[in-house]
């Protein structure tokens, strides 16, 4: 439990300095993805959560 917390507590102060950081930036992002459609955004979604446990298990290997 509380390495789920760390990364979640990671994972905001990443997205809190890259709001920081380019604040312009972020505004493209966000209105870019409200003209992607749902299914692009999916496949996008489903493809980062098997890379993100992939290397969580190659990580947790060793």
């Amino acid at each position: 439990m509380k390495d789920l917390l760390i990364a979640l507590a990671l994972a905001v102060t990443i997205e809190g300095v890259i709001f920081a950081l380019f604040p312009a930036g972020m505004k493209r992002y966000i209105l870019s993805v409200l003209d992607t459609p749902e299914s692009t955004l999916r496949i996008i979604g489903l493809i980062a959560a098997v890379a993100g446990v992939v290397v969580i298990a190659i990580l947790r290997s060793n």
